[in-house]
């Protein structure tokens, strides 16, 4: 289900995100256009996508999913509507890759919350996704990639 966990020290990365605070059940509802929001953003400034798309959450999920989600950037963007600067931090996380379909995410992530805890390392509840494959390209849900972050120190 997840690669073998690792901890590691990430840098940080700008990004163009859309903030959203959702209910979780509705999050095939803004996902789409969000992302496609801050597509034609991109495009309409010539802003080169630097990397995967995310979802950085800024605490667990509860009844609602307070994250970003977005692109790597190569540089700052004019801030547009809902898109705006932001940035990946640079922390230390325990990573690891899930493959499989996007709904095994739901089993995946307490999986490795499951490995940080039994490891001794400390937890603030935020954490991000990276999709390292793209539906478009990858048939095969079951092929799917996701890189999963897990903020500790």
């Amino acid at each position: 289900m997840i690669s073998t966990p690792e901890v590691i020290t990430t840098k940080e990365v700008i990004t163009a995100a859309i903030p959203l605070v959702i209910p979780g059940r509705d999050m095939p509802k803004y996902m789409d256009p969000a992302i496609q929001e801050i597509i034609k953003t991109l495009t309409g400034q010539g802003i080169q996508i630097a990397g995967p798309m995310f979802s950085y959450h800024h605490r667990r999920p509860s009844d609602t999913f307070d994250f970003e989600i977005g692109f790597p950037v190569s540089k700052a963007i004019k801030e547009e509507g809902r898109v705006i600067n932001s940035k990946l931090p640079a922390v230390n996380v325990v990573r690891s890759v899930y493959t499989g379909p996007y709904e095994g995410l739901a089993q995946a992530w307490p999986a490795l919350q499951k490995w940080v805890r039994e490891n001794g390392h400390g937890e603030n509840g935020k954490f991000w996704e990276a999709y390292l494959t793209n539906p478009d390209e990858v048939k095969d849900p079951k092929d799917y990639k996701t890189e999963l972050n897990w903020i500790v120190g």
